[in-house]
């Protein structure tokens, strides 16, 4: 017997089904998921922002989630890969709808307090420029999702439910 005929054994046609109609969806209304997560060192009064090479401003590490990965997984590789910085218990603040990237994406915004640089972050083909900005000296071109989630953080402005 083949492992696909056991799996259809165990589950029978109602464990086939749910399979088919799961990829369906997933073709039919694929949804990517992104993560971002605002560093903060509060000895300093500051946040980590980076600067990408292909897309303008200053913005929150992150990136999209990869097949088989974890939110956390995927925040703490992005902190890893755009600043050097080791991620220690994130701690979800909120989900938003990201609409200016496509009508299905979605980000999940974390809250970093507990970290470690290893070492300060040196431009390459992905990261132009990274460090930490005092909350009173952002960047001119800091984005405006960037300022949306530090109000959201600092002056406890409700969650807006899109990115």
């Amino acid at each position: 017997m083949s492992s696909g005929e056991a799996r259809f054994r165990q589950t029978g046609w109602p464990g086939l089904r749910a399979k088919l109609f799961h990829r369906y969806f997933l073709l039919r209304r694929a949804m990517t998921l992104g993560v971002r997560g605002m560093v903060i060192d509060r000895a300093n009064n500051a946040v980590f922002l980076i600067r990408h090479t292909y897309v303008p401003g200053w913005q929150l590490p992150g990136g999209g989630v990869e097949l088989g990965e974890t939110l956390e997984e995927a925040l703490t590789r992005e902190c890893l890969e755009e600043g050097n910085i080791a991620v220690g218990s994130p701690v979800l603040k909120s989900m938003h709808f990201n609409r200016n990237a496509s009508r299905r994406d979605h980000v999940a915004f974390y809250v970093i307090e507990q970290f470690a640089q290893t070492g300060l972050k040196r431009p390459d083909r992905e990261i132009a420029e990274a460090g930490f900005f005092p909350l009173d000296r952002l960047p001119e071109a800091t984005t405006p999702a960037t300022h949306r989630r530090i109000a959201e953080v600092f002056s406890g402005k409700p969650p807006s439910p899109y990115w």
